[in-house]
């Protein structure tokens, strides 16, 4: 009889995960918690959706393990890591992929990190953290005083689903930043004023098993909700890998963010087990640290994770026993490109769309190379409609960015929803494009 895996999440990225553990020739049957219907849906082998968890609740978590008694189980969720659901579940006696709580602080403390960040010659950004208010006023009021052309960054230490990071042109936006920390709750009582660095973004993901590591594929996600960076920070409106900005930083990159912290995890006495998300800048030809999360990014999972030639099994239980060093990860040529289309009014009040009809996926998943994950889709009598911000991920493959861009946003075409509440970017991987046509000059 072949293995059973339970993973732990809800969204297009969980539905990505599931993906990579179905190829497995090792897996029989996948459990998702709390997940989506859509996950489900049209699947080869036996995928389980048991929505009775919170993500925030460890215990809920581990009755549901104590149901299916999962070989293995992988808490690919920030929430679900920052509340320790890996440490609960390993004193219960299972098998569990992804970061402990202490080492899944670099991501759910972000004052911790950047701390961390300083102990271990990591580059990053000049930062201060504060819990008053008057305090950081008095502190960007000095910073702009002295240049009020400043780029700075105010960011909530605690998770706020990728929107806890509010960008400051000038005095009056920094001051306005530090007054929405409160509307982050407790992920806001205690938040950093950074200074913004001016360069490229990308991603780039590694797995370790405390000692070693291995290298995935760059990424570059788009956060804002609108076209040319505009808009509201959301949880990421597309991405592409790979990233063309990474070539010739890769060894840098690898020796600074990747390598540093997974000996400064184990000297530190928190070895990092799982999957490393180093979030960079590219700066003057040299990689920088925006941040570093301890789980898969979504969307970037959805286009990073495709592109794996090994069975993923092998990296994950390599990952666990501790023995990467004696595996050789694989991965594609393909280029991928992910379009993510959300609900009209994201990431603010999208509650108008909730309920309506999804038209379009089924046939838009026959067209070749091209896949849809799903997030916040409910099914009833073999409809889709809306229950979410972000909806899908339509994510396609291509030789080269021009051929898989064209080919996801022909398949982001097909797909409606009803009352004309499809939102979407129409930009994704500009930068490798024109980087593309430059060449074929």
């Amino acid at each position: 009889m072949g293995l059973s895996v339970m993973i732990v999440g809800s969204g297009a990225r969980e539905h990505a995960i599931s993906l990579a553990y179905e190829n497995s020739p090792q897996i029989e049957r996948i459990i998702v918690t709390p997940g989506n219907d859509f996950i489900a849906f049209g699947r080869k082998k036996n995928v389980i959706i048991y929505k009775g968890c919170s993500l925030k609740k460890p215990e809920t978590i581990l009755e549901i393990a104590k149901k299916y008694s999962p070989d293995i189980i992988d808490v690919a969720q920030d929430d679900a890591l920052a509340a320790g659901t890996v440490d609960l579940l390993q004193n219960h006696g299972f098998k569990v992929f992804g970061p402990t709580k202490d080492a899944a602080r670099i991501e759910w403390d972000k004052g911790w990190s950047r701390e961390f960040m300083k102990r271990h010659n990591i580059p990053h950004p000049e930062f201060r953290y504060f819990s008053d208010e008057e305090e950081a006023r008095q502190y960007v009021r000095d910073i702009y005083h002295k240049d009020p052309s400043k780029l700075l960054f105010i960011k909530a230490t605690g998770l706020c689903a990728g929107k806890g990071a509010l960008k400051s042109e000038n005095l009056g936006q920094a001051t306005g930043n530090i007054n929405k920390m409160k509307e982050f709750g407790d992920a806001g009582k205690i938040f950093l004023v950074e200074e913004g660095l001016k360069g490229e973004e990308f991603s780039f993901y590694a797995i370790s098993d405390g000692k070693s590591y291995k290298l995935f594929k760059s990424a570059q996600d788009n956060k804002t909700v609108d076209d040319f960076d505009k808009g509201d920070q959301t949880g990421g409106m597309g991405a592409i890998s790979p990233a063309r900005i990474t070539e010739g930083l890769e060894p840098e990159i690898e020796e600074n963010m990747i390598a540093r912290l997974v000996s400064g995890m184990q000297e530190e006495g928190h070895p990092y087990k799982g999957i490393i998300y180093f979030g960079g800048i590219a700066l003057n030809g040299k990689p920088n640290t925006i941040e570093y999360n301890a789980r898969w990014g979504d969307p970037e999972c959805q286009v990073v994770l495709p592109g794996l030639k090994n069975d993923y099994v092998d990296l994950v239980l390599a990952s666990i026993e501790g023995r990467l060093d004696k595996v050789s990860l694989q991965q594609d040529d393909k280029v991928r490109v992910c379009v993510v289309l959300t609900s009209r009014g994201y990431p603010n009040d999208y509650s108008e769309v909730k309920g309506k009809r999804i038209f379009g996926i089924e046939s838009t998943m026959k067209m070749p190379g091209v896949t849809i994950f799903g997030a916040g889709i409910n099914m009833n009598d073999g409809k889709f409609y809306a229950n979410g911000g972000r909806l899908l991920s339509v994510v396609a493959e291509g030789n080269n960015i021009l051929e898989a861009r064209e080919r996801a946003y022909s398949a982001a075409a097909k797909i409606n929803i009803e009352g004309n509440n499809k939102h979407l970017r129409n930009d994704i991987g500009w930068r490798d494009v024109e980087r593309f046509l430059k060449e074929k000059q």
